[in-house]
């Protein structure tokens, strides 16, 4: 019988970008971090120019500027090409992809960057459909619901609120920055699978008092599985219906517009048309 699945080998992944919008959004930096299962950590970081400005609320979060990234950074095509590569080669090794709103937001970035750039889907560059995805946010919310903001300014399921809830420490200086937040994700599924595979009568004090009971255990029991493929088909309904409550919670404000842009597609948006490669012809 295989290991558990978060005492397995993990690539955390995590991206810096131009804008909070992974359909427009331009790739920055990007991080891919390969830990655990009993082999040495390993490394790799990409700084790209994204070739459009960025929006000052980017820029904010990760410091880097438009002027830094185009002297410094490899050019888009060629970044993407080579962060393409090296998930391709994740991917066919079996190895799971972990992430902080992996399947909400960086996915859907790499995406929609290699329709851009490259002329494919991801799925279509690595050669077969992504189904070893782990992604904290999806397990955060599912696992220990009911979650209240921590301050006007950290929400309940951010990266932060997600490390500090699972007892890792926090360096707001390091934070932001694609390599912090790609092991930071590791670390936190890396608890969370902890957890599920601990007995309940064992497991910390709030994890027993979270209003999550049913029957006769607790949700992080969900998270009990070895197979990392049936770990990701269960985050697929997860994060369905996790988009589908804040769809309802938004229209019960008259936020109807916002409403219709929360994706329920899990851990990539299927869009009908790919946009061509730029620099294509017609």
């Amino acid at each position: 019988m295989s290991a558990p699945w978060f005492l397995q080998r993990m690539a955390g992944l995590d991206f810096e970008s131009s804008d909070k919008h992974p359909q427009t959004a331009r790739i920055v930096t990007c991080a891919l971090i390969l830990v655990g299962g009993g082999q040495a950590p390993s490394t790799r970081t990409w700084l790209l120019s994204p070739g459009i400005p960025m929006e000052a609320e980017a820029i904010s979060v990760h410091g880097i500027t438009d002027e830094y990234a185009a002297e410094h950074g490899i050019p888009a095509e060629q970044g993407v090409g080579e962060i393409a590569q090296a998930l391709m080669e994740v991917v066919t090794a079996g190895v799971p992809l972990v992430g902080h709103n992996l399947g909400g937001y960086d996915l859907n970035l790499l995406n929609a960057e290699c329709a851009r750039h490259l002329g494919d889907t991801l799925e279509g560059i690595v050669r077969q459909p992504l189904t070893r995805v782990i992604d904290t946010m999806v397990l955060d919310k599912h696992a220990a619901p009911y979650r209240k903001r921590v301050s006007e300014t950290q929400g309940a399921y951010q990266m932060r609120t997600t490390a500090e809830a699972y007892g890792l420490g926090w360096d707001e200086d390091q934070a932001h920055g694609a390599e912090y937040d790609a092991l930071m994700s590791a670390r936190a599924a890396y608890r969370m699978g902890a957890i599920a595979f601990t007995p309940r009568a064992d497991r910390p004090a709030w994890v027993q008092s979270l209003r999550n009971r049913r029957g006769p255990y607790e949700r992080f029991d969900d998270l009990a599985v070895t197979d990392v493929e049936e770990l990701h088909r269960r985050q697929v309904v997860w994060a369905r219906e996790q988009g589908e409550s804040y769809q309802v919670y938004l229209r019960a404000r008259g936020e109807h517009a916002q409403a219709d842009g929360v994706s329920t597609q899990w851990p990539l948006e299927q869009a009908e048309d790919v946009p061509a490669a730029e620099g294509a012809g017609a």
